[in-house]
């Protein structure tokens, strides 16, 4: 790990080179994966598309990026970032420029439900940065990495619906799209190009196995096994969803098989995950080698109050500025890019105040502010002035996005080898909690959307009360049967 070299912002080698490089990435598969949101109504206009249609497009954006950011996470720990990120970029281009020909409904829906996969990019870099920054930097550089690469949201919103004015006719929207995913081919290529896995002669540790997340405990076999259950839920809700009980998008025979589907997929990961840690039944794992996956759950469980929600906001804000205060796409857009805008130091002061303050308290404070901060946003209605309004949101995602960086700021200290596996099963309880809230809002009014976060909030605060503090070293073995102790204090 590189740890000599100074953190210099400014600089373009070295570390801060793979830093800046990820982030860009990272921001890139954002643009994308959200192109659509401030182009709503551009996009319903010209397909035909009722509000229900258009909410079913929310939640199936961020549906696929469920199990894809388990996956991703698994291919990152066994192949490595740089191969594993130029691909994705490049695959997901083609879902892009899919959605930016779609003519009908169920075309875009469906180059929508593919998009979801780019979502799934954001645990690549987290494995990578944590590759090439000591303990006491990561949560600083994470927060970068997280808060940098998250603002293509807003760059996404603030950029898109100018830009399809001024490229034009009905068609605009369709240009904005296609560019981004022009965009994303062509930096998968530069990716690929520039980084390594990790610093020159350091060691890229892997997995004893793929397939499934190791633990290290009985008890923690059957944790993991329940903590599986709410991300096939979700996709339970978002197949109720398109059933006739929602939109119709698929029939009642079609939802049966998906239903039966997942709970076959659900026996085949029992399965393997049992392939991958029978041993623990037969023989303790020893103590230098143990994590405690009630770490895991407890991230788990924040991520989907923290980013499960900053994913379902920036899927409505433009929507919902637009409509209580009575604005036109354009100034919607720029105006709802301002929660996600707080990115740029929100989730990178989350990072810097867990490293300087330490994991616990700083995710107890930043969770409860959370929670208030979305039960003001709760109160926001035409009555307000629209300064007023937007410096609401600004402050409530202030507190979501440090409450972000604060997570990723413990996850690459729980276990070097599984750092992908566990940051895609944290960021997929983030879409979790995604499929969630967009559910919720298609059946509640914003007011009572906003409360429902508030009072999730509540739960990851009082789940959060049983966290400990990292501290002490993690032990890794390298290929060679050598092991070496890494700090997290």
């Amino acid at each position: 790990m590189s740890g000599s070299d100074r953190f210099n912002l400014l600089s373009f080698t070295g570390k801060m080179k793979v830093l800046h490089l990820s982030w860009i990435a990272f921001f890139i598969t954002f643009v994308v994966w959200f192109n659509h949101a401030p182009l709503l109504q551009a996009i319903a206009a010209s397909l035909g598309l009722d509000s229900q249609q258009v909410k079913t497009l929310l939640i199936l954006n961020v549906a696929l990026t469920i199990p894809a950011r388990v996956i991703i996470g698994m291919l990152t720990d066994r192949f490595g970032p740089r191969i594993v990120y130029s691909t994705l970029l490049a695959i997901c281009s083609l879902p892009c420029f899919l959605f930016a020909l779609a003519e009908t409904f169920i075309q875009a829906a469906i180059a929508r439900f593919m998009l979801g996969f780019i979502g799934a990019g954001f645990v690549i870099g987290i494995r990578m940065v944590s590759e090439w920054f000591p303990s006491q930097e990561l949560g600083t550089a994470e927060g970068i990495y997280g808060g940098w690469g998250n603002f293509g949201s807003a760059a996404a919103a603030f950029s898109l619906p100018a830009l399809a004015l001024w490229l034009g006719g009905d068609n605009g929207w369709r240009y904005a799209i296609a560019l981004t995913g022009l965009m994303s081919l062509i930096f998968a290529v530069i990716y690929f190009m520039s980084v390594s896995d990790t610093p020159k002669g350091a060691t890229y540790f892997k997995p004893k196995q793929s397939g499934a997340m190791e633990v290290t405990s009985v008890g923690d076999f059957f944790f993991l096994l329940v903590m599986k259950i709410p991300m096939y839920a979700a996709l339970a809700l978002l197949i109720w969803k398109l059933s006739p009980a929602g939109v119709s998008l698929v029939g009642s025979e079609l939802s049966l098989v998906c239903y039966i589907g997942l709970v076959l997929l659900y026996l085949c990961e029992i399965r393997q995950v049992w392939k991958i840690n029978h041993s623990i039944f037969k023989q303790p794992v020893p103590e230098l080698h143990r994590y405690k996956f009630k770490q895991v759950a407890i991230l788990n469980v924040l991520y989907f109050a923290t980013f499960g929600s900053e994913l379902a906001v920036i899927s409505m804000l433009p929507l919902f500025f637009a409509e209580t205060f009575t604005l036109t796409p354009v100034m919607a857009g720029m105006l709802a890019s301002a929660y996600a805008f707080m990115n740029l130091m929100s989730r990178p002061a989350g990072g810097w105040l867990s490293d300087k303050f330490g994991r616990k308290p700083v995710l107890l404070i930043l969770t409860a502010g959370l929670a208030l901060g979305y039960f003001m946003m709760s109160h926001v209605n035409a009555s307000w002035s629209l300064p007023l309004a937007v410096a609401a949101v600004m402050l409530c995602s202030f507190f979501v996005q440090s409450g972000e960086g604060a997570v990723f700021a413990v996850v690459p200290l729980i276990k070097r080898r599984l750092t992908g596996q566990i940051a895609g099963m944290t960021g997929a309880y983030g879409n979790v909690g995604a499929v969630v809230y967009l559910t919720v809002l298609s059946f509640v009014d914003y007011s009572t959307f906003f409360m429902v976060i508030a009072a999730t909030a509540l739960m990851g605060f009082a789940v959060l009360l049983l966290m400990e503090e990292p501290k002490g070293h993690i032990a890794e073995v390298g290929e060679d049967g050598s092991v070496e102790l890494i700090s997290v204090s």
